[in-house]
């Protein structure tokens, strides 16, 4: 069983690095809204995952983009997505002032915030997506399809863990701590991604693989 799909989307989503944003946009959230969301954001995140698993290629197909194309732009993707990490800054955030404003004014509200921003794009933004795609390409069988859809759900079992213990992980590990981790995934991930790309430019120029 390979488990580099695996590795590379627990990287990516990170739902560690993305602790500090359901605590802030949770803070005045009952206990009951809090459970919901983190439920919503789970299934939000398997949902995301697996649409992308099963139907991305055909989306492709249906624009007329080769997967070698694609691999070289989602490989960028988590190249930068990579960087990000390293700097301490989640995998997909791209939040900026107004959104948190915007997200503050919906936790006092109460209204739910689990599917946007939490899980698009704080967990699930371009780069999970197109990760999901490549891999999706190099299922052959209904199998391995089958498990790559299923690591979707291990990679929600493990946000929502994350999210349901976000207060005792935020004092134990602390900024610091987080920030370490986010830099470890990143590391990981800017490896992935250069083999990811490496693999989509042999595919467009074949006289690389000589």
């Amino acid at each position: 069983m390979d488990l580099k799909p695996l590795v590379t989307l627990l990287a990516i989503v990170n739902p560690l690095a993305i602790i500090p944003f359901f605590i802030h946009y949770t803070q005045h959230f009952t206990e009951e809204q809090r459970r919901n969301t983190v439920r919503i954001s789970s299934i939000s995140t398997f949902v995301v995952i697996a649409v992308s698993a099963l139907l991305g290629l055909h989306i492709l197909e249906f624009f007329g983009i080769s997967l070698a194309s694609f691999q070289v732009g989602g490989g960028m993707l988590l190249l930068i997505s990579a960087m990000n990490m390293l700097n301490a800054q989640p995998a997909e955030a791209k939040t900026t002032t107004h959104e948190l404003e915007d997200g503050a004014e919906k936790a006092a509200m109460g209204a739910s915030i689990a599917v946007v921003p939490l899980t698009i794009p704080l967990l699930t933004g371009p780069a999970t997506m197109s990760t999901v795609v490549i891999y999706a390409e190099k299922a052959k069988t209904v199998l391995q399809l089958g498990t790559l859809v299923g690591y979707g759900v291990i990679v929600a079992l493990a946000t929502a863990l994350c999210f349901s213990m976000a207060q005792p992980i935020a004092r134990a590990l602390g900024k610091t701590g987080i920030n370490v981790m986010t830099r470890l995934m990143g590391l990981i991930l800017a490896a992935l991604a250069v083999e990811v790309m490496s693999d989509g430019l042999t595919k467009l120029f074949p006289v690389l693989g000589h």
